[in-house]
């Protein structure tokens, strides 16, 4: 253990890599960021570079390191990851043998419409708690092993590895000693039954995919070894991982059944914990995994949204009408409060509760005076309504949720119009916490518990989390409800199918 119990979070994300170094208190002390460039070689495609994610990775913590200490003085460093996206590599040489496919890639939408049509749906419902789509990382797989020639021989004869990006980090960190992934990573490849806590071998033979491949499983917090003392200067323990959206569940406290969060990033993704018992959804949304310790696991339900950030990507690098995410919600507050332009952003298709991977965005009510104010607006607001959509359907799947106060992180939560206009819509207030990475603090947190310097999450010490604001409701209900009706009308409007 590091002498001055320095905590190392690594939060490799769809758009960036970061690692910041924490002190025991999980007070920040340094931090590092990289911006990591997507790849879109084909409509509905979305691809990283491996090499890019592993090299990013390398550079962030050696970045941290120069200001925070050497590694000596590291107690444990957490991995979160952006999760879903799939890796495929040579376990002789540690060489990716194709890009990864990341979590937004569409292309194997047919695959799960075959999948649909032969009846295997509901075995995954029932096995994982995900559904067949093209988010998750089983049908990513069965794309690589059907069109990279020799794929398929090569994982039956266990020459290759298949991992999520954690996965591919620890491989490499760890100089080619560690195939392994954690609980929550797996519960989100659709190859996992999160009941049993194991790779599910019928799932696997349905798929046609060689369980060969395939990572061994350890808890969120476990002894993953150590990096190779060669790329830090000595050698670091590796205590704590997680799926990003599960660490930041962990970075906003939220250890209590009913606790919910919802994280603005690229996408949204919203968790409820819904404690040691999984939650069957009726309306669509996810059970998963929010994290396992000591072999016990604890669930939640998920909502994802696609579209969050990214819509205000569009408007910034597709639309030209704002030159950095900031000042989105400036313009947004400038825009005719009597325009009523909706825009549903389903560029890559929707996610919870519609799960339509063919819908396609638009921009309704568009008149004359209609301008990138308006636009600007009706990008953050469309944000709100999904959450929104989402907050319903986890309120009828779980009553026992009661009352809400969601706590939220990530970029879009710089905004104060924003925040308050998502207040507004879900008529429930709306916390941001002061340190607002907060997918990297159940990272660090994760690595602190691993070695010792934090409690683990059923003590319930929420010491770490502290509040910057608090957004309350102001809107009418009236109003409320008339402005989601409108919502609810553009979104049928793009469905592929009614309903």
């Amino acid at each position: 253990m590091g002498s001055d119990g320095v905590l190392l979070a690594l939060d490799q994300g769809t758009t960036s890599t970061r690692a910041i170094a924490f002190d025991p208190h999980l007070r920040p002390l340094a931090t590092r960021q990289v911006e990591l460039p997507q790849h879109f070689p084909a409509p509905g495609w979305v691809e990283h570079a491996p090499e890019d994610i592993l090299n990013h990775a390398l550079e962030v913590i050696r970045g941290v390191l120069a200001e925070a200490g050497p590694a000596e003085r590291v107690a444990g460093l957490g991995i979160t990851n952006q999760r879903e996206t799939t890796i495929v590599w040579d376990r002789a040489t540690g060489r990716a043998v194709r890009p990864a496919i990341v979590w937004q890639d569409r292309r194997t939408a047919p695959i799960c419409d075959r999948l649909k049509t032969e009846g295997l749906e509901p075995l995954l419902v029932e096995r994982t708690g995900l559904l067949a789509d093209p988010y998750f990382s089983a049908t990513k797989l069965i794309w690589l092993l059907d069109h990279v020639p020799g794929l398929r021989e090569g994982a039956e004869r266990g020459a290759l590895a298949f991992g999520t990006v954690d996965s591919w980090l620890l491989w490499h960190l760890t100089g080619g000693k560690l195939h392994a992934t954690d609980a929550t990573n797996a519960a989100r490849t659709a190859l996992f039954d999160i009941r049993r806590g194991a790779w599910d071998d019928d799932l696997l033979r349905a798929l046609k995919i060689p369980r060969a491949l395939l990572p061994e499983v350890r808890d969120c917090v476990s002894d993953f070894g150590t990096t190779d003392p060669a790329l830090f200067g000595a050698a670091i323990p590796i205590r704590g991982v997680a799926g990003d959206q599960q660490a930041a569940t962990l970075g906003q406290a939220c250890f209590w059944p009913g606790m919910v969060k919802s994280t603005y990033g690229t996408g949204c993704f919203m968790l409820l914990n819904t404690g040691t018992t999984p939650v069957r959804s009726a309306h669509q949304l996810l059970t998963t995994i929010a994290w396992q310790i000591d072999g016990r696991r604890t669930y939640a339900l998920e909502g994802a949204i696609f579209v969050a950030g990214a819509a205000v990507q569009w408007l910034r690098d597709g639309l030209g009408i704002i030159r950095t995410a900031a000042e989105a919600g400036e313009l947004a507050a400038r825009a005719d409060p009597h325009s009523c332009v909706t825009m549903v952003p389903a560029f890559v298709g929707l996610g919870a509760p519609y799960w339509d991977s063919n819908a396609r965005g638009a921009i309704l009510g568009l008149t004359r005076g209609v301008g990138a104010p308006e636009i600007a607006r009706a990008a953050l607001e469309s944000v709100a309504w999904q959450t929104r959509d989402l907050l319903d359907a986890m309120r009828a799947d779980w009553p026992e949720m009661g009352g809400t106060v969601l706590r939220v992180d990530g970029g879009m939560t710089a905004s104060n119009w924003t925040m308050g206009f998502l207040a507004d819509a879900l008529e429930c207030p709306v916390e941001v916490p002061e340190f607002t990475e907060t997918t990297a603090l159940g990272a660090a947190y994760l690595a602190g518990v691993g070695a010792g310097l934090l409690p683990p999450p059923d003590a319930r010490d929420d010491s770490h989390w502290h509040r910057r604001a608090r957004f309350d409701p102001g809107m009418s209900a009236e109003q409320v409800a008339s402005r989601h009706a409108t919502w609810r009308a553009a979104v049928a409007r793009t469905l592929s199918t009614p309903g």
